[in-house]
């Protein structure tokens, strides 16, 4: 039985990585509420903002309508962590010149929690890298601020744009920086009947 995959994710960067190994899937981005819950680690941050975008975005689906049965979901959350910190999306020029300052010529993890749902069956995963940061000045960060690349991206910066010119080194999934690690993703989307080199044929 043929199945369709729905992205739950309005990030440009996934639908790109998705795109660029030739992944067909429809975008159907959903809002939840992605405030950190006080004490939450970072691992449980991550696992409850993946699952719940897939769950909600199945459920609209249902709303719809559309059979569940050949729709797969697709979901997934990327942080920053740091001194057991949880470094999400800048709130203001403020809090993203704080989280590039704290990560100047310092490590950091980079962690995206993945979730693959249909139906009943759910298989999430998580992947981490580490980011090791060059020295960034205050001038280099207002200016990096005004390019308006920070807005929307954890811990304030985008490796696969101008941010790329403060990381020395990674260690780990490079794709998962920039917001899906793809190995890992394909080899659960294939348990789900998704599987690229079919889709190829």
């Amino acid at each position: 039985m043929a199945v369709t995959l729905y992205l739950a994710s309005q990030s440009p960067r996934r639908a790109a990585l998705l795109a660029q190994v030739g992944v067909p899937f429809q975008t159907r981005p959903v809002d939840i509420d992605e405030t950190p819950l006080a004490g939450e680690s970072p691992d449980d941050y991550l696992e409850r903002m993946a699952l719940g975008k897939a769950q909600a975005a199945q459920a609209e689906l249902a709303a719809e309508g559309l059979a569940l049965d050949t729709a797969v979901l697709l979901a997934a959350d990327t942080i920053g962590e740091l001194d057991d910190k949880i470094l999400v999306k800048p709130r203001d020029r403020q809090h993203a010149f704080s989280m590039l300052e704290s990560m100047a010529g310092r490590s950091h993890t980079v962690a995206t929690g993945v979730c693959v749902l249909k139906g009943d069956k759910c298989h999430y995963l998580a992947v981490k890298t580490q980011v090791h940061m060059a020295a960034i000045s205050a001038e280099d960060i207002r200016l990096y601020w005004d390019t308006k690349e920070p807005w929307d991206k954890a811990g304030g910066y985008a490796i696969q744009g101008y941010g790329a010119v403060f990381v020395d080194a990674i260690e780990g999934s490079y794709s998962n920086v920039v917001g899906l690690p793809l190995a890992q993703t394909i080899s659960a989307l294939r348990e789900f009947g998704v599987d690229i080199w079919q889709l190829q044929q």
